[in-house]
This record gives structure tokens, sequence and C-alpha cells, in this order.
């Protein structure tokens, strides 16, 4: 049996971390945080969904459009210095603000030289009971696409885009090889236990599919401790391109995972599962309508 090539293993780094009121003690964490993955040989590092602050889109709030920042801008720039000195790669979600009213939901990835590769703007935006993001947020325009690294294809989504396989699907289509979701989400105040482990099974599952369905590494980045109303329920996973999960956080801690991924994978999953090969592509015309006819 050939040897595994260890040019084709990467590691990557889940930052799984609870936040504070004060968005500059939280920038001073992930920091610390992303210096620890490091250390252990991550090479490319995710934060989670909006990491600068506690989860602010549980009340509508204009004072809270404070909280944006252009990009590049102030955060950019610190972690543009960390991924130079550490020569890796980091995912960080941002509140971004790129004209007066016009704001997104951005995960932004900068190469191991400390230069912006490229990023993503949220497309789907949620409004529900306590994540009322359609106030903050305008839909991402961008589109699904992948960035070149150092150290490998990386495609970004963030937390409600989880739940389509529309966006996963394009995103691996554009050659990602990492498709990683910075994420904000927990359960819901008196919800029932037997709902909130069924909310879970969902969500996880959905994104392993995800995995399984496009041949890729799936990495879930997920916040810890409770915001308000919201318990996050923590519990950051890596899916390999079969859909198992190789790692796993806990739901009440913060915790810096760093895990191997072997890109072989990639090809031989999907020599073994042809589902690109086989789409038929000229048959999906029906998923440009919002329903039926």
């Amino acid at each position: 049996m050939a040897k595994k090539s260890k040019s084709n293993i990467v590691k990557v780094g889940l930052i799984q971390m609870s936040c504070d009121q004060k968005p500059e003690a939280n920038l001073k964490k992930a920091i610390a945080r992303i210096g620890d993955a490091a250390k252990q040989g991550a090479q490319i590092i995710c934060l989670q969904e909006l990491f600068r602050s506690q989860y602010f889109c549980q009340t509508e709030d204009i004072e809270l459009f404070k909280l944006a920042e252009t990009i590049p801008g102030p955060t950019t720039d610190a972690l543009s210095k960390v991924a130079k000195a550490k020569k890796v790669v980091i995912v960080a979600s941002l509140f971004e603000k790129r004209a007066a009213g016009v704001y997104h939901n951005t995960a932004v990835m900068i190469d191991a030289d400390g230069k912006i590769a490229g990023k993503y703007r949220k497309m789907h935006i949620p409004d529900d009971p306590l994540y009322y993001e359609k106030f903050y947020f305008t839909p991402g325009d961008l589109g699904f696409q992948s960035h070149d690294t150092k150290y490998g294809k990386v495609g970004t989504l963030v937390c409600w885009d989880q739940w389509f396989p529309e966006a996963a699907r394009l995103t691996a289509l554009s050659g990602a090889e990492f498709l990683f979701y910075p994420t904000a989400i927990g359960w819901l105040p008196d919800e029932e236990p037997e709902m909130n482990e069924a909310q879970h099974s969902a969500w996880e599952t959905i994104q392993r599919a995800h995995a399984i369905a496009n041949g890729i590494y799936v990495i879930v980045v997920n916040r810890v401790g409770r915001e308000g109303k919201l318990n996050f329920w923590g519990q950051s996973f890596v899916a390999d391109p079969f859909g198992r999960i190789i790692a796993k956080a806990s739901a009440d801690k913060e915790e810096v995972l760093v895990v191997e991924c072997d890109l072989n994978k990639l090809e031989e999953t999907r020599q073994n599962w042809p589902f690109l090969r086989d789409r038929r592509i000229d048959a999906y015309q029906g998923l440009q309508l919002r329903y039926g006819e």
C-alpha cells in the first residue's frame, strides 16, 4: 500500500468560545485561542459567527449597528497580523458595514501571508424568534464560491446557510475542499428537552449530509454559553467526506479543536460515490422556481 502524502494532510482548528459584552475582550480571546490552535499545528483556523460580540440579533435595536465595521478594518487588520505571524489561514465572521444603511453578515478568509483571500456575505438571512437578522443584514451578493489559500481551497457559508443543500452544492462545485460554517445556534427558552434534542440532531444530520453529497470536509464552529435568552449548544464538529464525525466539542465548554483532514479522502470518496458525475444537470431547471410551477 502506498504511503499517504504528507502534503495532503491539513490540520483545521475550531475555536468554540463564549462571548463577553466587550468586543475588545472577545477579539483578544480569539487571538489567544488562534495562538493555541497554531501551537497544536492547526493550519486553517475558523472562528464562530459574529465572534466579536454577543449574539445581538435577539432584539431589534438601531444602537447595535455601532458594532459593525468595514472590511478591511480594525479586526481584519489585527487578524491579518496574527495570520502572517503564525503562518495560518483564518476564517473570521464579522458584522460588515458596507455603506450607510447597508450591512452584511460576512465571513472573511485571511491567507497565511496576512492578505485577504476573499469574503462571503451570508446569503440566507433568518427572521425567527430571537434571530431577527433581517433587521440587521442585507442578503449577500457575492454568490457561492471558494478561495485558494496556502493550505487548500476554502469555501465558507454562515449559520442559517447550513440548512440549504443548494448553497453547499454550489460551493463544492466551485472547487472547495473544506466547507466552513461559522455558527451561532442554540436552544430557545422553555423548549421541551425532546424538541431540543430533535433540533440539534437535525442540525447535525443535514450538515453531515452536505459532506456526503459533495464529498468534502465540513467544519462547523458554534459558540457556547448563555447570552440573553439563548443557550448556545456548542458541539462544534468536523465531518469527513463520508459524513463521519471525526471530532466534536462539548455542549457547554470553551474548546480549541485541532483536527487532521486527509485530502486524499476527497478523491477516494468521490470515486466510490460519484454523485458529481451522475448529476442530471440537464434536468434541474426547476430549482430556479420558488415552488412548483
